[in-house]
């Protein structure tokens, strides 16, 4: 494909004005957020959704500065297809955002086998397509930045949203493995780790609810009637913090966003701990004799 942008993006590009990013799932959440501010600052954006219209007003607005494009994650040649699309449009990627992703409700028990596995291909596997199309490019270049949104879920875990909570948990051990595997090129990765945010994360198109067992029915509503009253962040908050991390001549591996995720973390960290320590002796004589 021909590249179709300015003279004078061209020149841009070329001098570092502007930062190239592919985002997945731009049409609603964070994607969207952050899609619009990167626009706002001057940045070029390859915006995907699984439909087109509900990012065509971005193209509307921000002209040639915006490639926006169909990409189901679950489809790897349409993921390929996309990113080289966005390269070829561009001329270079400098971020790749994988941003697409639902949550999935239900407890371990009463939640099918096949509901795990369809999140599981939007939340995981999709995000490895996108990132296996678009290393060869980042590695041809020889630099790039691969962002992944995650969660502060990514790092503990809840009842009834196991399922999702075991998907971040995957995301991230892949995320960080990868991390290490692409650094001699080059290449950063972010893992960015969202606390609760009012966005659109808790409607009906993000979250899938799998059919109820009675047993657990006051269990939920005991649950979901505690979260009511758990504060919100602003979504609209999160631009600059976001573009501070990618500017930085050294990203970190795991980026918080929001005030509350770091005492809970450390908290449930030093649960852990503790309950290791407490075990340890027990633990330790199963070393047996070392080989």
């Amino acid at each position: 494909m021909e590249n179709q942008i300015s003279e004078i993006n061209k020149e841009n590009i070329a001098k570092g004005r502007n930062k190239v990013w592919f985002i997945t799932g731009a049409s609603r959440g964070f994607g969207r957020i952050w899609a619009n501010a990167a626009l706002k600052r001057g940045d070029l954006v390859a915006a995907t959704a699984r439909n087109l219209s509900s990012i065509k007003d971005l193209q509307q607005k921000y002209g040639e500065n915006v490639l926006i494009l169909e990409l189901d994650v679950t489809n790897p040649n349409q993921a390929k297809q996309a990113v080289e699309q966005a390269f070829e449009h561009f001329g270079r990627l400098d971020i790749v955002l994988n941003n697409a992703g639902y949550s999935l409700v239900g407890t371990i028990e009463e939640t099918p086998v096949e509901d795990v596995k369809a999140m599981y291909e939007t939340n995981v596997y999709g995000p490895l397509a996108v990132i296996q199309a678009a290393l060869p490019i980042l590695r041809n270049q020889g630099y790039g930045h691969i962002l992944g949104t995650s969660s502060n879920l990514g790092l503990v875990a809840m009842p009834v949203i196991g399922y999702y909570c075991s998907s971040k948990w995957a995301f991230e051990a892949i995320h960080e493995s990868l991390s290490k595997e692409i650094k001699p090129f080059g290449i950063n990765l972010t893992i960015i780790e969202p606390g609760a945010y009012a966005t659109e994360f808790g409607t009906p198109e993000s979250l899938k609810f799998a059919s109820g067992m009675d047993i657990y029915s006051d269990f939920k509503a005991q649950l979901f009637d505690s979260l009511k009253n758990d504060q919100r962040g602003d979504p609209e908050a999160t631009p600059q913090a976001l573009f501070q991390m990618v500017d930085a001549d050294n990203p970190p591996l795991r980026f918080n966003l929001g005030s509350n995720n770091l005492p809970a973390v450390k908290a449930v960290y030093a649960a852990r701990i503790a309950e290791l320590e407490e075990w340890n002796d027990v633990s330790s004589s199963a070393q047996g004799e070392m080989k």
